[in-house]
């Protein structure tokens, strides 16, 4: 990649927006400025009208393997650096959780450590049945203690300790069973599953999407009581929004509704 290629490129159609990372020669790694790079587009993406939805893909044919570790030898004496790198990685997947608009991974090779922590930060993911997954910190005495956070909100908690545990890589189709990601499918359709679940999405209201997106988030963390009685007054609120009586009335006079994100 020549210098004057940014780190991460975005394209939009139709109220999709793809965020590509785009350093494969460093096999799109997590270096402190492709995080800055990804942090500052994520961060226009909250003010963007059009974007409904986004597809964070990668260049190359390794999705993300994880922190850049020559950046990291590079500031072994330097600990101010190494906890503002792991403070910013984790603000990044924070945005990604907190964006009001529905984040797809679309995963073609490997994510491994802090790139599979972005893939399980993602609200749903994608991968080609060639893709493969994996926390190898363990295998070099740095354990994925940062990427056990998402990861242990995907799938069971001993699905998570033996990916932590040992290291090992697993199949597209392992990470589907365990719920890492939504679907693997062959890498000839992987932009057409995409990009059809993307617009599927798009075509739904943006603003019950943002209170959906919240409150699923938000109710996770809740006792089931506590969560019942916050998902109740959500609702309350939702139903007094134009998009939701449109689109009741739209459903009970058989037409299509029309969406004013409010």
């Amino acid at each position: 990649m020549s210098e004057d290629q940014p780190l991460v490129l975005k394209t939009s159609d139709n109220g999709v927006t793809t965020l590509t990372l785009n350093q494969p020669e460093r096999r799109n790694s997590l270096s402190m400025a492709m995080l800055e790079a990804l942090s500052a587009e994520l961060h226009d993406i909250v003010e963007d009208a059009e974007t409904r939805v986004v597809v964070l893909a990668a260049q190359g044919n390794v999705f993300c393997a994880g922190h850049d570790l020559r950046e990291i030898r590079e500031k072994f004496d330097d600990a101010d650096f190494q906890l503002a790198l792991f403070d910013q990685c984790s603000k990044v997947m924070q945005q990604i959780v907190d964006l009001s608009k529905p984040v797809i991974a679309r995963v073609a090779g490997v994510a491994t450590a802090a790139g599979c922590q972005l893939v399980a930060s993602c609200d749903l993911a994608v991968a080609a049945d060639t893709a493969r997954f994996a926390t190898p910190g363990v295998n070099i005495g740095l354990f994925c203690s940062t990427p056990m956070v998402a990861l242990s909100r995907n799938v069971s908690r001993k699905q998570a300790m033996e990916m932590l545990l040992t290291g090992e890589m697993i199949s597209a189709t392992r990470a589907e069973e365990i719920g890492l990601v939504n679907r693997a499918v062959d890498e000839q359709v992987l932009d057409d599953t995409v990009y059809r679940m993307a617009r599927t999405i798009a075509d739904k209201s943006g603003h019950t999407l943002k209170i959906g997106k919240e409150a699923f988030y938000r109710q996770l963390e809740m006792p089931l009581a506590d969560a019942y009685a916050f998902t109740s007054r959500v609702m309350a609120e939702n139903l007094q929004a134009h998009d939701a009586q449109e689109g009741i009335c739209a459903f009970l006079d058989k037409r299509k509704p029309e969406w004013h994100d409010r």
